[in-house]
């Protein structure tokens, strides 16, 4: 297993700096965020990618994701990261996080990332039932699984709080429908925590689907409010044992975007609790 943070906690940072501060923390690795002021598909040019490229070679620094889950550069006033969603009831505003999705595999293909990450459906429109938006996001989903075949870069669903999928048990009902191969499981510790699944609980159970997972703790309380690992009630060293006994070796990736007036004291007292676990 590696460690990773993601770079959605350094929106006040390009993303070059970005790099070099979490290489200098002691990461392995970092999850590009597929949004401004980072990665933005839409609006990246060629010279910005040989940038990102030029950084992650000069810090020895892999990529353990593409993040296109967020999209604050569309600046929806409801919520930034869960709109446009993949169930909007308007086609043309879902149009964009479908396109948005296209393009992000394309970048992930580009700069060699292992996979992309997505949001799990999006919030229920008023009068919208649980069969008509999981129709749906099916509908939207299946364009950028054939793409993501034809890259041959996974797409990875998250089930989140509050969204359409944010139980892992609705995970596993929504993938059977999709019967692809591209499809995986971005196993966010903190949300399954925040839905009443214990992280250390579903490890196992989860293991076949799982390719990626995000780190960051919740209080007690279980309110969707990401932590430092070591701050909340998470128990990262049953979890971290557990996801040990699947003989997972790939990368856990800690995601603490709230930190963003101190992204290099959470990144780093972050590393300092999660690396003797490991």
């Amino acid at each position: 297993m590696k460690l990773a943070f993601s770079s959605n906690a350094y929106l006040h940072f390009s993303v070059e700096e970005t790099i070099r501060r979490v290489a200098q923390i002691g990461y392995a690795g970092i999850e590009i965020l597929a949004d401004v002021p980072h990665a933005w598909p839409a609006g990246l040019l060629p010279e910005r990618v040989d940038s990102l490229r030029r950084a992650l070679d000069d810090h020895r620094l892999e990529i353990s994701n593409v993040n296109a889950f967020m999209m604050n550069a569309v600046a929806d006033p409801r919520q930034p990261y869960w709109h446009p969603s993949w169930i909007d009831p308007d086609p043309h505003y879902r149009a964009i996080r479908r396109e948005h999705t296209k393009r992000s595999l394309k970048l992930a293909k580009e700069i060699g990332a292992p996979h992309v990450t997505t949001e799990p459906g999006g919030p229920l429109a008023a009068g919208q039932t649980r069969q008509e938006a999981s129709d749906t996001f099916y509908e939207e989903l299946m364009p950028c699984l054939d793409l993501a075949a034809e890259l041959n870069v996974p797409l990875l669903i998250e089930p989140e709080p509050e969204l359409l999928i944010e139980r892992l048990d609705q995970y596993l009902e929504f993938v059977d429908r999709l019967d692809s191969p591209m499809v995986g499981l971005n196993f966010d510790i903190g949300h399954a925590y925040c839905v009443g699944e214990d992280p250390q609980d579903w490890v196992e159970k989860m293991a076949e689907h799982t390719v990626h997972y995000h780190f960051e703790d919740i209080a007690a309380t279980r309110v969707h409010q990401h932590l430092v690992p070591g701050r909340g009630a998470i128990d990262f060293a049953a979890t971290i044992a557990a996801i040990k006994r699947t003989k997972y070796d790939g990368w856990l990736t800690v995601e603490l975007y709230p930190y963003g007036d101190a992204p290099d004291t959470a990144a780093r007292e972050a590393i300092e609790f999660l690396t003797p676990q490991m």
